[in-house]
Protein backbone atom coordinates (compact mmCIF):
# COMPACT_ATOMS: atom_id res chain seq x y z
CA UNK A 1 0.00 0.00 0.00
CA UNK A 2 1.67 3.52 -0.73
CA UNK A 3 0.59 6.06 1.51
CA UNK A 4 -1.26 8.51 0.69
CA UNK A 5 -3.47 11.88 2.63
CA UNK A 6 -7.44 11.22 3.31
CA UNK A 7 -9.89 12.86 1.18
CA UNK A 8 -13.34 15.10 2.67
CA UNK A 9 -15.85 13.76 0.33
CA UNK A 10 -18.70 16.20 0.46
CA UNK A 11 -21.91 14.84 -1.75
CA UNK A 12 -24.56 18.19 -1.60
CA UNK A 13 -27.91 17.82 -3.19
CA UNK A 14 -31.67 19.59 -2.88
CA UNK A 15 -33.75 17.62 -0.64
CA UNK A 16 -35.51 14.50 -2.59
CA UNK A 17 -32.34 14.11 -5.04
CA UNK A 18 -31.37 10.68 -3.28
CA UNK A 19 -28.55 11.92 -1.58
CA UNK A 20 -29.28 9.63 1.61
CA UNK A 21 -29.70 6.61 -0.26
CA UNK A 22 -26.35 6.76 -2.44
CA UNK A 23 -24.68 8.24 0.46
CA UNK A 24 -25.58 5.04 2.43
CA UNK A 25 -24.69 2.56 -0.17
CA UNK A 26 -21.58 4.37 -0.88
CA UNK A 27 -20.77 3.52 3.19
CA UNK A 28 -21.89 0.33 2.82
CA UNK A 29 -19.63 -0.60 0.20
CA UNK A 30 -16.72 0.95 1.21
CA UNK A 31 -15.12 0.24 4.76
CA UNK A 32 -12.20 2.98 3.94
CA UNK A 33 -15.25 5.59 4.19
CA UNK A 34 -16.46 6.59 6.99
CA UNK A 35 -19.32 9.64 7.87
CA UNK A 36 -18.13 12.44 9.60
CA UNK A 37 -19.43 12.81 13.10
CA UNK A 38 -21.37 16.12 13.61
CA UNK A 39 -21.41 18.58 16.49
CA UNK A 40 -25.23 19.66 17.09
CA UNK A 41 -27.35 21.76 20.09
CA UNK A 42 -29.81 19.55 19.96
CA UNK A 43 -31.00 16.99 22.37
CA UNK A 44 -30.10 13.26 22.05
CA UNK A 45 -33.13 11.28 20.21
CA UNK A 46 -33.80 7.78 21.38
CA UNK A 47 -30.68 5.46 21.05
CA UNK A 48 -28.39 8.24 20.09
CA UNK A 49 -24.49 8.37 21.37
CA UNK A 50 -22.50 10.89 22.23
CA UNK A 51 -19.94 10.76 19.81
CA UNK A 52 -21.30 8.25 17.81
CA UNK A 53 -24.47 9.53 16.12
CA UNK A 54 -23.33 13.34 16.81
CA UNK A 55 -21.44 15.34 19.61
CA UNK A 56 -23.87 16.64 21.99
CA UNK A 57 -23.37 20.00 23.26
CA UNK A 58 -25.09 23.50 24.73
CA UNK A 59 -25.26 26.81 22.36
CA UNK A 60 -23.00 28.32 25.08
CA UNK A 61 -20.35 25.54 24.52
CA UNK A 62 -21.24 25.50 20.60
CA UNK A 63 -20.31 28.90 20.03
CA UNK A 64 -17.23 28.38 22.18
CA UNK A 65 -16.03 25.97 19.74
CA UNK A 66 -17.09 28.18 16.46
CA UNK A 67 -15.32 31.11 18.26
CA UNK A 68 -12.18 29.34 18.83
CA UNK A 69 -11.67 27.92 15.51
CA UNK A 70 -12.10 23.64 16.96
CA UNK A 71 -14.99 23.78 13.83
CA UNK A 72 -14.03 23.54 10.04
CA UNK A 73 -17.73 24.61 9.07
CA UNK A 74 -20.95 24.99 11.07
CA UNK A 75 -24.35 26.49 10.80
CA UNK A 76 -27.10 27.64 12.96
CA UNK A 77 -30.72 26.96 11.89
CA UNK A 78 -34.17 27.11 12.94
CA UNK A 79 -32.34 27.79 16.42
CA UNK A 80 -30.43 24.99 16.20
CA UNK A 81 -26.84 24.81 15.61
CA UNK A 82 -24.53 22.19 13.33
CA UNK A 83 -21.00 21.79 12.69
CA UNK A 84 -17.88 19.75 11.98
CA UNK A 85 -15.23 19.13 14.26
CA UNK A 86 -11.73 20.02 13.31
CA UNK A 87 -9.66 17.49 15.26
CA UNK A 88 -11.19 14.56 14.51
CA UNK A 89 -11.40 15.38 10.50
CA UNK A 90 -7.54 16.64 10.40
CA UNK A 91 -6.46 13.19 12.37
CA UNK A 92 -8.26 11.07 9.52
CA UNK A 93 -7.16 12.69 6.82
CA UNK A 94 -3.08 12.42 7.93
CA UNK A 95 -3.96 8.85 8.45
CA UNK A 96 -5.17 8.63 5.36
CA UNK A 97 -8.77 8.17 6.08
CA UNK A 98 -11.57 9.18 3.84
CA UNK A 99 -14.51 11.11 5.46
CA UNK A 100 -17.92 11.47 3.74
CA UNK A 101 -19.61 14.77 4.66
CA UNK A 102 -23.75 15.22 4.35
CA UNK A 103 -23.44 19.17 4.48
CA UNK A 104 -25.24 22.10 2.04
CA UNK A 105 -23.20 24.20 -0.20
CA UNK A 106 -22.53 26.93 2.40
CA UNK A 107 -20.81 23.94 4.64
CA UNK A 108 -19.18 22.78 1.53
CA UNK A 109 -17.56 26.13 0.68
CA UNK A 110 -16.62 27.10 3.99
CA UNK A 111 -15.16 23.20 4.29
CA UNK A 112 -12.92 23.78 1.02
CA UNK A 113 -12.20 27.29 2.23
CA UNK A 114 -10.33 26.24 5.90
CA UNK A 115 -8.97 22.80 4.01
CA UNK A 116 -7.67 23.58 0.70
CA UNK A 117 -6.64 20.83 -1.28
CA UNK A 118 -7.94 18.32 0.67
CA UNK A 119 -12.06 18.49 -0.05
CA UNK A 120 -13.73 16.69 -3.48
CA UNK A 121 -16.99 18.20 -3.95
CA UNK A 122 -19.74 16.68 -5.27
CA UNK A 123 -23.35 18.48 -6.06
CA UNK A 124 -26.27 15.86 -7.26
CA UNK A 125 -29.15 17.21 -9.17
CA UNK A 126 -32.17 15.64 -9.90
CA UNK A 127 -33.35 14.85 -13.93
CA UNK A 128 -36.18 17.64 -13.74
CA UNK A 129 -37.63 19.79 -11.37
CA UNK A 130 -41.09 17.86 -12.26
CA UNK A 131 -39.27 14.60 -10.82
CA UNK A 132 -37.67 16.46 -7.75
CA UNK A 133 -41.46 17.59 -6.91
CA UNK A 134 -42.70 13.80 -7.75
CA UNK A 135 -40.08 12.34 -5.17
CA UNK A 136 -41.14 14.58 -2.45
CA UNK A 137 -45.05 13.97 -3.06
CA UNK A 138 -44.24 10.59 -2.63
CA UNK A 139 -43.04 10.94 1.10
CA UNK A 140 -45.84 10.28 3.27
CA UNK A 141 -44.72 12.67 5.94
CA UNK A 142 -44.27 15.83 3.99
CA UNK A 143 -47.57 18.05 3.48
CA UNK A 144 -48.46 20.35 0.83
CA UNK A 145 -46.68 23.09 2.71
CA UNK A 146 -43.60 21.47 3.31
CA UNK A 147 -43.17 19.76 0.00
CA UNK A 148 -44.02 23.67 -1.25
CA UNK A 149 -40.93 24.94 1.19
CA UNK A 150 -38.53 22.18 -0.09
CA UNK A 151 -39.53 23.02 -3.61
CA UNK A 152 -38.21 26.97 -3.21
CA UNK A 153 -35.08 26.07 -0.89
CA UNK A 154 -34.16 23.34 -3.79
CA UNK A 155 -34.02 26.19 -6.31
CA UNK A 156 -31.58 28.62 -4.12
CA UNK A 157 -29.40 25.41 -3.89
CA UNK A 158 -29.01 24.26 -7.57
CA UNK A 159 -28.25 27.99 -7.75
CA UNK A 160 -24.78 26.70 -6.12
CA UNK A 161 -23.65 24.04 -8.18
CA UNK A 162 -20.61 25.80 -9.91
CA UNK A 163 -19.36 25.82 -6.49
CA UNK A 164 -18.55 22.22 -6.85
CA UNK A 165 -16.03 19.90 -8.80
CA UNK A 166 -18.33 17.45 -10.16
CA UNK A 167 -21.90 17.70 -10.44
CA UNK A 168 -23.99 14.21 -11.13
CA UNK A 169 -27.52 13.43 -12.64
CA UNK A 170 -29.44 10.79 -10.51
CA UNK A 171 -31.59 9.98 -13.18
CA UNK A 172 -30.84 6.41 -12.36
CA UNK A 173 -29.78 5.71 -8.70
CA UNK A 174 -27.68 2.73 -9.23
CA UNK A 175 -25.42 4.84 -12.56
CA UNK A 176 -25.45 7.85 -9.86
CA UNK A 177 -24.09 5.70 -6.81
CA UNK A 178 -21.16 4.41 -9.30
CA UNK A 179 -20.34 7.98 -10.97
CA UNK A 180 -19.88 9.06 -7.32
CA UNK A 181 -17.72 5.76 -6.70
CA UNK A 182 -15.61 6.70 -9.62
CA UNK A 183 -14.72 10.52 -8.62
CA UNK A 184 -13.84 8.99 -5.18
CA UNK A 185 -11.52 6.41 -6.73
CA UNK A 186 -9.74 8.85 -9.50
CA UNK A 187 -9.28 11.37 -5.88
CA UNK A 188 -7.82 8.49 -4.31
CA UNK A 189 -5.33 8.14 -7.44
CA UNK A 190 -4.25 11.73 -7.61
CA UNK A 191 -0.56 12.34 -7.79
CA UNK A 192 -0.43 14.86 -5.09
CA UNK A 193 -2.65 13.03 -2.56
CA UNK A 194 -0.34 9.97 -2.74
CA UNK A 195 2.16 10.99 -0.36
CA UNK A 196 4.13 8.03 -0.45
CA UNK A 197 4.43 7.54 -4.39
CA UNK A 198 7.72 9.01 -4.12
CA UNK A 199 9.86 6.77 -1.95
CA UNK A 200 7.71 4.25 -3.69
CA UNK A 201 8.98 5.50 -7.01
CA UNK A 202 12.43 5.44 -5.65
CA UNK A 203 12.10 1.89 -4.53
CA UNK A 204 10.93 0.84 -7.69
CA UNK A 205 14.05 2.23 -9.46
CA UNK A 206 16.78 1.14 -6.88
CA UNK A 207 16.34 -2.82 -8.18
CA UNK A 208 18.67 -3.09 -10.98
CA UNK A 209 18.63 -6.30 -12.97
CA UNK A 210 20.97 -8.74 -13.16
CA UNK A 211 24.38 -7.70 -15.38
CA UNK A 212 24.79 -9.86 -18.53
Amino acid sequence: MIARRGICLVVAAPSGTGKSTITRRLLAADPALSLSVSVTTRAPRPGERDGVHYYFRDLPAFRAMAASGELLEHAEVFGRAYGTPRAPVVAALEAGRDVLFDIDWQGHRQLRDRLPGDVVGVFLLPPTFAALETRLHGRAADDAGEIGRRLQAARGEIAHWRDFDHVVVNDDLDRAQADVAAILRAARLERARQTGLAAFVDQLLAVRPDAP
